[in-house]
């Protein structure tokens, strides 16, 4: 896993991650598929359940065909229509 800036300026919603630090330590290991983001939040679905998550309280793995990368949800304060124009 590398620390990586690529995914800050593409689209988060479908993709599955999983949490490796979070403010609230029930959160860690948690994986799920983003179904929604705010300018604040990430909700995951996992389970048939959804999750609201606080971006600047977590950090995750980001899962896709080629690697992984770890995030931390504090990068990632802006809208994302907003946040893939700035980075």
């Amino acid at each position: 896993m590398k620390a990586g800036k690529r995914f800050l300026k593409e689209e988060l919603i479908g993709l599955t991650i999983r949490i490796i630090d979070s403010k609230n330590k029930t959160l860690i290991g948690k994986e799920g598929k983003i179904v929604n983001e705010t300018k604040n939040t990430i909700t995951i679905r996992r389970k048939n359940k959804e999750k609201m998550l606080l971006k600047n309280q977590i950090k995750f793995v980001i899962k896709n065909s080629t690697n992984k990368e770890v995030i931390d949800g504090s990068l990632l304060k802006y809208k994302p229509e907003h946040r893939i124009k700035r980075c």
